[in-house]
């Protein structure tokens, strides 16, 4: 994976003023940002960087979907990053749908209003659960200078992928929002079918 930072800058938002850094993929063109603010190597006995990996989702953080967590999710790693004043949000782009793509991910919504939770409208159609790759994560943040992180997720898979590529995750912090009538099959089925940490007790 070839991947080049094209230009940084700044970012004033209402949760503080980041660094926008804008990366291309060197092969297939695919363009990320990444977020960060302070030192994201730090010195020998800092306390790793707060890192939240976010896949792209333009239903949520666009027009404000309920029937994902992204939006409450991407804003709240912004929340606690600038509350510690260091990390970073890596943003993947093309990673809309768990990576199927915008127009397959609302043909998957039409499975899923017809009664299939996420895992079987994927399978209905013909699509890949989750196609996501974070090789690309992975050169963003050792060109930061962050190889030693903690990451802010609940998916047992980014962990891992991160480690596959070199990044050193030392410590994982839950993302946690509230479920809502729109979107409770959706994060019942992350718990119970994909794995995913510290959501089971938003049904007990």
């Amino acid at each position: 994976m070839k991947i080049e930072r094209i230009v940084s800058t700044r970012l004033p938002t209402p949760y503080g003023e980041f660094a926008i850094h804008g990366f291309r993929e060197s092969d297939s063109g695919q363009e990320h940002v990444v977020l960060s603010m302070g030192d994201l190597t730090g010195q020998p006995g800092d306390e790793p960087p707060l890192v939240r990996v976010h896949s792209e989702c333009m239903t949520g953080e666009v027009f404000g979907s309920l029937r994902c967590d992204c939006r409450p999710q991407l804003q709240g790693a912004m929340k606690r990053i600038a509350a510690q004043g260091r990390g970073a949000i890596v943003y993947m782009r093309g990673h809309e749908g768990r990576g199927i793509g915008l127009v397959q991910k609302l043909r998957a919504y039409a499975e899923q209003d017809a009664g299939a939770d996420t895992i079987q409208a994927n399978a209905q159609l013909g699509l890949p659960i989750d196609a996501r790759r974070y090789d690309a994560a992975a050169c963003m943040l050792r060109s930061l200078g962050a190889h030693r992180i903690r990451l802010l997720t609940n998916n047992p898979l980014k962990m891992a992928a991160l480690a596959e590529f070199g990044i050193d995750v030392v410590e994982r912090e839950a993302s946690l929002t509230e479920p809502g009538p729109d979107n409770e099959k959706y994060l019942r089925t992350k718990a119970e079918s994909m794995g995913h940490h510290d959501l089971g007790h938003l049904f007990e």
